[in-house]
């Protein structure tokens, strides 16, 4: 297992490929822009030190689980891949609460599986549509949301998103991946979201 540094430089216009092979830190002082950062590693070996990332596409090649992007500023990214548990944005709680941030970013072509989003401007990014479903406010309509009648075991997955730190403006979901986890089907997910202000699809 090799290890790669990228970082202090600005790099723009370039390819990046992160191959399975590398521990690779992006970060401190990095800067990219407009560049295609080719990601196949899996979560552990990519440590984020606040690079930023601007108007670059991110090709996500293997998931990647329990990512903490809120460690990099994200400014007109494009994502692309599948990530499960990622969060994105600011977290208040963070030691260092200015590590990353959020704007202008497009999701449309990615599959978030709870995945929440922080302290951003929602209404600047573009989130990817069903079969994933994003669930504006999560916390502050607890009561709403858990008044509906979900399918399978998918209420306790509503507890637990509900129950989340008052900083989450969003939670997406996969809907296929909660519905094996749920035992229920994306059919039934979807009848219980039709019927939800708040959601989007």
């Amino acid at each position: 297992m090799g290890q790669l540094n990228i970082e202090n430089q600005d790099i723009e216009n370039q390819r990046l490929e992160i191959d399975a092979g590398n521990v690779c830190f992006l970060g401190p002082n990095l800067t990219l822009r407009n560049c295609t950062l080719l990601l196949k590693v899996a979560a552990r070996n990519l440590i984020l030190i606040q690079p930023r990332l601007i108007n670059c596409t991110i090709e996500v090649k293997r998931e990647l689980k329990n990512f903490p992007w809120t460690h990099a500023h994200l400014k007109g990214c494009r994502f692309t891949g599948a990530m499960t548990g990622s969060d994105f944005g600011r977290w208040s709680f963070d030691e260092d609460s200015e590590r990353g941030s959020i704007e202008d970013c497009d999701f449309t072509d990615a599959r978030l599986d709870a995945c929440r989003f922080v302290d951003c401007d929602l209404s600047r990014m573009k989130l990817p549509s069903w079969p994933c479903f994003t669930v504006l406010d999560p916390v502050g309509r607890k009561s709403e949301l858990l008044a509906r009648q979900w399918p399978g075991t998918m209420r306790i997955n509503v507890e637990s998103f509900t129950d989340d730190l008052p900083e989450t403006l969003a939670v997406t979901y996969f809907a296929p991946a909660v519905a094996k986890r749920n035992d229920t089907t994306p059919e039934a997910i979807r009848a219980v979201l039709d019927t939800l202000p708040g959601v989007i699809l």
